[in-house]
């Protein structure tokens, strides 16, 4: 897939007030200092797209961005790690969650996983809620240029083994370098499928 055009749509702070047209929806979350912004900005071609901040956290609304006026990347608030009040925390979880559960036009969410760290309870607590939710999922690894291929791959095969526990089927999955555009094919021909099968 090329990328002509990537465009900031609009900030929600529910489902409700996201766009109401019917294109499909690609929605990005992760753990607030995953790299999310970076990746966004990388699969799109444009450093600008999602602003990229050294606190995490940033993100606090449903960030839409129409692709070549045919589907919508969505940039959700990141959980965990920035620090939040309980309330806060409740309130950007009722939104993610009811974005999640209650938005129609959404096709797809890349989980997004940081590639240094074995597997976090918070991040297999997500994954779990997916599945019991049956959302579909995809899991991206984020960093691969901070370890070496060997490494990289060696703590996807971990990852995997920690899944196979509770999941006889794994998600696809997609190793990736904001800095390097790794990934950024796999990811985006990934979407594109997808989008050809919604159109049959």
């Amino acid at each position: 897939m090329e990328i002509k055009k990537a465009e900031f749509t609009l900030s929600a702070p529910r489902e409700s007030m996201c766009p109401q047209d019917n294109k499909p929806e690609y929605a990005f979350i992760g753990r607030s200092n995953v790299g999310k912004s970076s990746l966004i900005n990388m699969l799109t071609n444009n450093k600008k797209l999602a602003k990229t901040s050294a606190t995490p956290g940033k993100t606090l609304l449903i960030n839409h961005f129409i692709i070549n006026n045919e589907w919508y990347l969505v940039d959700l608030p990141g959980y965990g790690f920035a620090k939040r009040s309980k309330k806060e925390v409740q309130k950007l979880e009722q939104m993610i969650n009811g974005y999640i559960l209650q938005r129609q036009q959404l096709v797809n969410v890349f989980l997004l996983i940081d590639i240094r760290l074995e597997a976090q309870k918070i991040d297999l607590d997500f994954i779990q809620w997916l599945g019991a939710s049956s959302v579909p999922f995809a899991i991206v690894f984020t960093k691969a240029d901070k370890l070496s291929a060997t490494k990289a791959m060696q703590n996807v095969e971990a990852y995997k083994k920690v899944l196979s526990e509770t999941w006889e089927e794994m998600p696809p999955m997609f190793v990736t370098s904001a800095e390097k555009k790794q990934g950024r094919d796999e990811v985006l021909n990934y979407i594109e499928q997808i989008n050809k099968e919604l159109k049959k």
